[in-house]
C-alpha cells in the first residue's frame, strides 16, 4: 500500500477514536465511530483475496447496522427526554438499545458471529488493530453508560460471551479465530462487571490489550497461523516459545501472571455484590477457557522437544524498535501482578 495513502488511513482511525472519546454529543460520538469504521474497511482490503472482501463486507454491514441503532437510540432518548448528551440519564429503552449496539460493534456474545469469520479473513496485523484500537471507542462509550445499563442484560451478555468464548475454541485449529474466541471470552468478564464497577472494567481492557498486542505480536513475528506451525516454533525462536508459553497462560487468568489480576478483582466485587451463584457460574465457564490455553501450551512446548537446528537461523525481528516493543509488552503481561496494589 501507498505510504501516503496508509498514513492518511492510519490518522483517521486515530481521529475517529479520538473524537468519540472526547465528544458529549450522540451525533458527534456516532461520527466518530463511523469514521473508525471507514477507515480500517481499506486495510482489510489491501491484500485483494476474497476472504478479506468477504470479512470486510462483513464488518461493514455489521458496523452499519450498530451505527444506525446507536442513531436510533439516540434520537429515541433525544425525542422523550430532551437530551442529546451522553453523560444525563436515559430512557430505558434508549439504553438497552444501546447496549446490544455497543454489544453488536465490540462482538460480545449472542452478538459475536461476525468477528470470529472476519478476523479469520484478515492478515493478523489488520486483526491486531481489529482486536485492539477498534474497541476503545465502544468500550468508552459502554463505561460512560454503565450507571444507566440494566444490570441484568450485563450480567446475561457476560455470561454468554464467557461460555462462548471458551467453548468456541476447543475445536479450533487456526490462530486468527482462537485470538476472536479469546477476545469475545475477554469482553465478558468487562460487560459483566460494568454497572457494578466501572473502573474494573477499563483495567481490565487495558490488561487485555497489553495481554493481546503481545501475544499478536508474537505470532506475527512467528509467521504462524494454525496450532501445528507452532509445534515447530521450538528449534527457530526458542526464547520467543517460552515467552508466549507464558503469555497464553496469564490470557487463561493463571496466577501469579497479570492475567489474574481481573478475573480475582472482578470475582471478588460480584462475591460483594451478594451475586455468588454468578460468580461461581462465570469462574466455571473460564475453565473452558483454561483448558484450551492449556492445550495450546502444550502444542508449543511439548509437542516438539526443544533443540538446535543444525542451519543458520535468521532472527525474524528485523527492527530494534519491534523486539524493544514486544519485551515491553510482554513484561507488562507477565509481572503486573506483584505491583498491583500500585493500581489502587
Amino acid at each position: 500500500m501507498n505510504p501516503y495513502a496508509l498514513s492518511i488511513l492510519m490518522s483517521s482511525i486515530a481521529l475517529g477514536t479520538i473524537i468519540t472519546l472526547s465528544s458529549y454529543h450522540w451525533i458527534l460520538a456516532w461520527i466518530g465511530l463511523e469514521i473508525n469504521t471507514l477507515a480500517i474497511i481499506p486495510l482489510m482490503t489491501k491484500t485483494p483475496h476474497p476472504r478479506a472482501i468477504e470479512a470486510a463486507t462483513k464488518y461493514f454491514l455489521t458496523q452499519a447496522a450498530a451505527s444506525a441503532l446507536i442513531l436510533f437510540s439516540s434520537t429515541i432518548n433525544a425525542w422523550l427526554t430532551g437530551e442529546w448528551a451522553i453523560n444525563t440519564d436515559m430512557n430505558s429503552l434508549s439504553t438497552t438499545l444501546l447496549s446490544i449496539a455497543i454489544a453488536m460493534k465490540l462482538g460480545i456474545a449472542p452478538f459475536h458471529f461476525w468477528l470470529p469469520e472476519v478476523l479469520q479473513g484478515l492478515t493478523l496485523q489488520t486483526g491486531l488493530i481489529l482486536s485492539t484500537w477498534q474497541k476503545l471507542a465502544p468500550m468508552t462509550i459502554l463505561i460512560q453508560l454503565a450507571e444507566n445499563t440494566n444490570l441484568y442484560l450485563m450480567l446475561s451478555l457476560g455470561l454468554i460471551s464467557t461460555i462462548i468464548g471458551g467453548w468456541g475454541r476447543v475445536n479450533q485449529t487456526q490462530i486468527r479465530k482462537i485470538l476472536a474466541f479469546s477476545s469475545i471470552a475477554h469482553l465478558g468478564w468487562m460487560v459483566a462487571i460494568v454497572k457494578i464497577s466501572p473502573q474494573l472494567t477499563a483495567l481490565n481492557f487495558f490488561l487485555y490489550i497489553i495481554m493481546t498486542s503481545s501475544l499478536f505480536l508474537t505470532f506475527i513475528y512467528l509467521d504462524t497461523k494454525n496450532i501445528f506451525e507452532l509445534s515447530s516454533s521450538w528449534s527457530k525462536t526458542p526464547t520467543l516459545s517460552t515467552l508466549s508459553l507464558l503469555i497464553l497462560l496469564s490470557l487463561s487468568g493463571l496466577p501469579p501472571l497479570t492475567g489474574f489480576i481481573p478475573k480475582w478483582l472482578i470475582a471478588q466485587e460480584l462475591i460483594k455484590q451478594n451475586l455468588v451463584m454468578f460468580s461461581l457460574l462465570i469462574l466455571m465457564s473460564t475453565l473452558l477457557s483454561l483448558f484450551f490455553y492449556l492445550r495450546l501450551s502444550y502444542t508449543l512446548s511439548l509437542t516438539l522437544a526443544p533443540n538446535s537446528s543444525s542451519s543458520t537461523l535468521i532472527w525474524l525481528m528485523d527492527s530494534k524498535s519491534h523486539l524493544i516493543i514486544l519485551i515491553i509488552l510482554t513484561s507488562l503481561s507477565l509481572l503486573l501482578l506483584p505491583i498491583m496494589p500500585m493500581f489502587f
